[in-house]
């Protein structure tokens, strides 16, 4: 399994980060360079506990779909989302909120088990973890900006 940590802070209340999280919009606005849209379930606004997303993006050069559901829910502090159907073997992102100062650290740990044995762990390893980090990373810049501008 490999886990992945990110640390961001946003000069914004912890509820609007919180909602832009978890904003449907905002994260196809995010991933418009691998043409990320919401296909099914939940395709626009926000997301809420036991509700779903599919998504469509091109990743490595294909189309990939992935199907998540919003796990836990805790407003304004935490919330979890899980792939139902995808690629991945196990895919579990959590999303912490904590306000300080007017300023909200905005964590993400995710948690994902490639498939295939040795053949996807060395995926993961050369190509597949930097490219995780590197979406998020783009996506908690926008994040960022849109809850800064609010």
């Amino acid at each position: 399994m490999t886990t992945i940590n990110l640390t961001t802070k946003i000069n914004a209340s912890k509820k609007a980060v919180f909602d832009v999280s978890r904003n449907i919009d905002i994260h196809q606005q995010s991933a418009s360079k691998s043409n990320e849209k919401a296909i099914a379930g939940i395709t626009s606004g926000l997301i809420n506990l036991n509700e779903t997303v599919t998504w469509r993006g091109k990743h490595f050069g294909f189309y990939l779909t992935h199907k998540s559901r919003i796990t836990a829910m805790d407003f304004y502090d935490y919330f979890v989302d899980e792939m139902e159907k995808g690629k991945f073997k196990t895919f579990r992102h959590e999303h912490f909120f904590e306000e300080k100062n007017g300023v909200t650290i905005m964590t993400d740990q995710l948690q994902y088990e490639t498939p295939f044995s040795i053949i996807g762990k060395l995926f993961d390893a050369l190509f597949l973890k930097k490219h995780l980090i590197g979406f998020l990373i783009v996506r908690n810049k926008m994040l960022k900006k849109t809850a800064e501008n609010q």
